[in-house]
């Protein structure tokens, strides 16, 4: 749980430039503090300053790297839905985070306790994976075909577009 003065400095630091800020890292990470400035329209120094705050708070978690998974042989992605009781579940937890095959892991509510998104080099060591999760409840997994829309972006705006107005016919 968050305390007050982070909440305070999140939402102070959330402003036009604040969100300016985030837009314009979205898009490129990489960019100089000058450049960063210029576009968001405060000082290079302020700029240093909001980022470092934003870093501080939690805001922004890090700046990293996008590789191509198949560049790196994982040909193979999936999920694996982990259903598992009392006495197993904090050992699927602690033992999940030991593969590396498991990008993710999502705590759910509902019958699964688990997500997992997986990659692997290929069907062989996904099949390897699965009997590995066995001991710890029931795995049901689904192979990535093709992925339409990944990594999206966040809207920093403050203003999400619902389902509900992008129907047709609906007011």
């Amino acid at each position: 749980m968050k305390n007050d003065s982070t909440d305070m400095g999140a939402s102070y630091l959330m402003d036009a430039f604040g969100r300016s800020l985030l837009h314009e890292l979205q898009e490129n990470a990489r960019l100089s503090i000058a450049e960063l400035a210029r576009r968001v329209g405060l000082s290079p120094t302020a700029t240093a300053e909001r980022m470092k705050q934003m870093e501080e708070v939690g805001i922004v978690r890090g700046y990293t790297v996008e590789m191509d998974r198949e560049a790196l042989g994982l040909e193979v992605l999936a999920f694996i839905r982990m259903t598992c009781d009392g006495p197993h579940y904090l050992r699927l937890k602690e033992f999940v985070q030991t593969l590396e095959e498991v990008r993710e892991c999502h705590h759910l509510t509902g019958g699964d306790a688990f997500l997992l998104k997986v990659t692997t080099t290929s069907m062989e060591a996904l099949e390897a994976l699965i009997e590995a999760l066995l001991p710890f409840g029931n795995p049901v997994t689904s192979v990535v075909l093709s992925t339409p829309v990944e990594r999206r972006k966040y809207a920093v705006t403050g203003k999400l577009t619902t389902v509900a107005k992008k129907r047709p016919g609906r007011r």
